[in-house]
């Protein structure tokens, strides 16, 4: 039994290494925003809804350049979100080349229903916004190799990766 250290996390036990996939550290976390290039977004709201987070939020991503996929849960009428098609099911959300980050804007009730979704579509982060925890799927997740941030809003995270720091 020896100590596992990744992503600046350590395990006391390699049964545990996985617990390196849930990100705590808000450095980590901003570094994963910058990064990222492709975000899925799991249950944006359309132009409708623009004052909710689940509409601001990628919306801002867009204008920040970021690619963002709709993956609107609700709303079948709409068509495109942000300027893009809408994506029905989340595995073809990556079909246009792998996605960076799923960002999640669900009930921490409802997110168990989409976690095999997610395995499929493998992003190599998870992202649970503000006020978003469901420890279960985190675990599952996490325990699969994807990296899982949970209760951290992404654009605050992306806006303090990106501002220039004097």
């Amino acid at each position: 039994v020896g100590l596992v250290r990744r992503g600046g996390m350590v395990a006391t036990r390699a049964g545990e290494a996985w617990r390196a996939n849930l990100v705590s550290e808000p450095r980590r976390a901003e570094e994963i925003a910058r990064q990222a290039r492709r975000v899925a977004v799991l249950g944006i709201k359309p132009e409708s809804r623009a004052d909710q987070p689940a509409h601001y939020v990628p919306a801002y991503l867009a204008e920040a350049g970021l690619e963002v996929v709709p993956v609107p849960t609700f709303y079948p009428e709409v068509t495109e979100i942000l300027g893009r098609t809408v994506v029905r099911e989340l595995a073809q959300a990556g079909r246009d080349g792998p996605i960076d980050i799923l960002d999640v804007f669900r009930k921490p009730a409802d997110i168990p229903a989409h976690v095999d979704g997610i395995l499929r579509l493998r992003p190599k982060t998870v992202w649970l916004q503000s006020g978003i925890t469901c420890p279960e799927a985190e675990e599952r997740l996490a325990r699969e190799g994807l990296q899982v941030v949970a209760n951290r809003c992404l654009l605050v995270d992306h806006q303090n990766a990106t501002s220039s720091r004097l």
